[in-house]
Parts: C-alpha cells; structure tokens; sequence
C-alpha cells in the first residue's frame, strides 16, 4: 500500500494542538479517510469494467494504530474475502494491474494513486481545517 506523508501544514499545527488528543485522533482520521476516498474514486474510475464486480469492491478505510498514538492512516485496497464466486471477492485484480505471462498488464490502482495525490493532500487539509473549526468554534 503507498502512502502519503504530508508536510508544511504549519498553518494548522499551533490549532491542532490546541485539542484534547481524543478530538485530534478523530480529526485525522476523518482527514485521511477523505483523502483515502479521493484515491479510491480515482481507482474505481480508471478500473477496467466487464461486470464492475472490481469497480464495487474498491474501497477505503481507516486503518486502526493501537501502538502509534497520534498517527493515523487510511487506505485504499481491493476486497478479496470469500470465495472466487463471492460478490465481495475481486481476487483477479492483481492480474489485471500487474499483468501475467499471457495476459499484458492494465494498472489502476497506481496511475489512480499518482494522479489524484494532489487532489487527495486537498481533501486531507480540508477536512483538518474543517475539524479544526468545529471543534474551536472559528476562534482561530
């Protein structure tokens, strides 16, 4: 899974720590996953479509840091649980993404990925603003 590391939001840092630490966790949460959703309708738009089986089981979600406080992470992967014939289980994207011996590669997850991460830094400083906002009642 790749990742983003966002740096020179010194803007919002003096704000951000003006919360408790349960509401800063929340905030970045919230912030990430709507970074992470830039990046999966990305994904599921460059998506190859036969039965759009793969479109529906892209999706985003928070991943949970129990050893990390103060970090926070979203991703963005294909569902792959059950069985072959499962609704929820796209397991062939990865041939499709990185190709097989008889089959040529059509990558989306990656080109979704590069093109969207300026749109998806947005999102994040959005939302951590937005957060931020809630939570001090505009007396920034």
């Amino acid at each position: 899974m790749s990742s983003i590391q966002i740096i020179g939001l010194a803007d919002l840092r003096a704000d951000f720590e003006k919360l408790a630490k349960s509401q800063s966790t929340k905030a970045l949460r919230r912030a990430t996953v709507a970074g992470a959703k830039v990046i999966r309708d990305e994904a599921r738009k460059r998506a190859p479509k036969k039965t759009g089986k793969l479109r529906r089981n892209i999706v985003s979600a928070a991943l949970r840091q129990k050893d990390a406080p103060g970090l926070a992470t979203a991703g963005v992967r294909v569902r792959t649980k059950g069985k072959a014939d499962s609704p929820n289980n796209a397991f062939y994207w990865r041939f499709d993404e990185f190709g097989t011996q008889h089959m040529k590669a059509q990558p989306f997850m990656r080109p979704a990925f590069d093109a969207s991460i300026g749109e998806a830094e947005g999102a994040i400083r959005t939302e951590l603003a937005r957060a931020i906002d809630r939570v001090l009642g505009g007396r920034r």
